[in-house]
């Protein structure tokens, strides 16, 4: 390994080595403030920092957060860096390694000192962060996906057990309710690929299957071109329907639930539909303009997510 390539695998590393080379025994509290920490500087669309995470789970949430989002930074972070292929897998393998160290008894990294807590105190199934590893894994090597039931298995594993793991720290455990909220986190997924379709292709990546482009008459080079023809337009139709169906599929969730998790469960619902209206509303052109959630929209999302009723009628 060159000179140039180590210092860069370092960079990525240090999440691993920095804590464990500070600390030699990490006591579960300060663990615990190490996730939070982590969190409160780095988190985008999972609700560890909202008011409405009870305290007496935030620290829950700040633990299963932060196992994530380093293990999605040695997929994702710095793309423009070069980082090879071998370099991100060969560290989600020793970050898959820690956590089944965790599982056994044997944590060190404060990550997994906290996590081992919060899988053991909600009887957590190991299974949901491996899948979690799986998918970030498969950012690194999967850049096509052919057939819309191979992305459906992507979402399987990067967004539902999310979701999973959320109701399970609320204490939910009714399978309806998770089959449920596997629609709605599968929906929220695709949602986010279709509002960042230009984003993704920056990055050389495609989740719209090949299949639907061949449906549409369409190719990657089509996409790469960022031009919203007739044909791609149709696309994105077609796309924002079936993805708006799952929502829908999962929408009982969102009053089956309650207090503030069914409160959070309604704005993010809301949020995820709001995105596809945006979609629609500028003409399916992802490319000329993002489709983001304005203040504004922000704002009417929290006053109908307020109201069960309102919630049920929209």
């Amino acid at each position: 390994m060159s000179t140039a390539t180590q210092q860069r695998s370092d960079l990525l590393s240090r999440a691993i080595t920095a804590p464990l080379e500070a600390l030699d025994h990490w006591a579960l509290e300060n663990a615990y403030d190490y996730c939070e920490r982590l969190a409160r500087s780095h988190y985008e669309n999972f609700p560890v920092g909202s008011v409405l995470v009870p305290k007496r789970l935030r620290k829950h949430f700040y633990s299963i957060y932060a196992f994530a989002r380093i293990a999605d930074d040695f997929a994702d972070e710095a793309y423009g860096e070069s980082y090879t292929q071998h370099e991100r897998l060969d560290l989600i393998d020793q970050w898959h390694r820690m956590l089944t160290e965790s599982i056994a008894g044997r944590a060190k990294h404060p990550v997994f000192v906290a996590l081992a807590q919060t899988q053991t105190q909600f009887d957590l199934p190991a299974a949901l962060l491996e899948d979690l590893l799986s998918a970030f894994a498969q950012d690194v090597t999967v850049r096509r996906y052919e057939s819309f039931d191979r992305l459906l298995d992507y979402c399987r594993r990067s967004a539902n057990p999310i979701g999973r793991l959320i109701l399970l720290l609320f204490g939910y455990r009714d399978e309806q309710f998770h089959r449920w909220s596997d629609d709605i986190c599968t929906a929220l997924q695709l949602a986010n690929h279709w509002q960042d379709i230009s984003v993704d292709l920056d990055k050389d990546r495609i989740y719209l299957p090949e299949e639907d482009l061949s449906r549409f008459e369409l190719t990657a080079d089509d996409l790469i071109q960022r031009r919203a023809s007739e044909s791609f337009k149709r696309l994105m139709k077609f796309q924002i329907a079936r993805t708006r169906e799952m929502f829908e599929n999962g929408k009982s969730l969102c009053t089956a639930v309650s207090g503030r998790l069914g409160l959070e469960l309604r704005v993010v619902w809301l949020g995820g539909i709001r995105i596809l209206e945006r979609i629609e509303q500028n003409d399916y052109d992802v490319f000329a303009k993002r489709p983001v959630i304005t203040s504004t929209d922000k704002l009417k999302i929290l006053s109908m997510a307020v109201s069960k009723a309102a919630f049920r009628r929209y």
